[in-house]
């Protein structure tokens, strides 16, 4: 279920190592640097928190908690042996799956919320409140916690000399298929189907001819942009996986002989899969054109106005010419941005 395969099946090997390691390399550089940046500015830039800030923040914690198992498995299909012990395998096998079905839920309630906002605004006012958010975020974390518990008792086992992490090892096909229905319809297909319902709302409450006249083209440009970037992330992260998935448990449990269309959905597990990592690098999108103050939070903050004086520093110094006074001035520059900072 991880996209590797098993010793009586296709060896895709020679594929799937430069495809794992340079996909997982790209979504850590990717994903600690925008999940890390939005966490910092939720938490200590935002001082006035609302329930589409605390779901933001439980996703970005997600998507920090999958990120920093990436490089676990990294040295894994670089080193082509698991070298890091048992607790390692099983919590870098669980943060996939948490990641995975926690984000699809944070998202599926964040839309449920903006639905509220936008199609219901006066009752909106008393049931989007932040405790509200606290106790839907605590129970997704309980729920897909204690559900994906079982991937805690993974563990490395030999194989030919090496001794192997995300691998299937004596699995029963048969009863990983039903698992995987289990998993499907609570985890993916009720999530999927609110979100569109939610969406079809919002975009029918903006199309009408009143609503335009009452909103302008800026207060309506970020409920479009959430639904672009959330369906995006259903459509191109989640939707293949799960697919390709069950057609892969499928083909296991009846026939795990090799065959060319065999051969061809295990390569594209591997694909698939890397799509569903690649998730966390969707949702800074999410924060950034959709997050309430997001961008103005970080323009306050200075670090733009540092960035500014920094430039303009280093092109008066690269011209000889230029007078003393700008030197000066561009030294002010920077040492109001440097105090204004938090």
């Amino acid at each position: 279920m991880n996209g590797n395969i098993s010793s009586n099946s296709c060896d895709i090997h020679d594929f799937k190592i430069p495809v794992f390691t340079s996909v997982y390399s790209v979504v850590l550089v990717v994903g600690l640097a925008g999940n890390g940046t939005a966490l910092y500015v939720f938490v200590c830039l935002t001082r006035r928190k609302t329930a589409n800030t605390i779901f933001m923040i439980n996703l970005a914690i997600s998507d920090l908690f999958f990120n920093l198992t990436l490089p676990y498995r990294i040295a894994y299909y670089r080193l082509n042996e698991w070298t890091l012990g048992t607790f390692l395998c099983r919590i870098s096998s669980y943060a996939f799956y948490l990641n995975l079905y926690s984000s699809i839920l944070f998202l599926t309630t964040l839309s449920a919320f903006r639905y509220i906002a936008i199609v219901h605004p006066v009752r909106a006012k008393s049931l989007l409140t932040v405790r509200r958010a606290l106790a839907v975020c605590l129970a997704i974390w309980l729920f897909v916690g204690l559900a994906t518990a079982p991937f805690l008792l993974a563990t490395p086992h030999w194989h030919r000399g090496r001794l192997l992490c995300f691998e299937p090892h004596n699995m029963n096909w048969k009863v990983l298929l039903r698992l995987n229905y289990m998993a499907l319809v609570p985890g993916f297909i009720l999530p999927f189907g609110t979100i569109l319902v939610c969406y079809a709302g919002i975009m029918r409450r903006l199309c009408w001819p009143t609503q335009r006249l009452h909103r302008s083209a800026r207060s309506s440009r970020r409920p479009i942009c959430m639904v672009f970037i959330v369906l995006s992330s259903f459509l191109f992260c989640f939707l293949p996986y799960h697919i390709i998935r069950t057609v892969h448990l499928h083909l296991m449990s009846q026939d795990r002989h090799c065959r060319p269309f065999t051969l061809a959905v295990q390569k594209a597990i591997v694909v698939t899969l890397c799509l569903a990592a690649s998730n966390s690098c969707l949702n800074p999108l999410l924060y950034y054109f959709v997050g309430e103050n997001f961008r103005k939070t970080i323009k306050k903050s200075g670090i733009f106005r540092a960035v500014k004086s920094t430039t303009f520093c280093t092109e008066s110094a690269a011209v000889p010419e230029a007078p003393e006074p700008n030197g000066a001035r561009c030294l002010a520059l920077a040492s109001v941005s440097t105090q204004s900072a938090p």
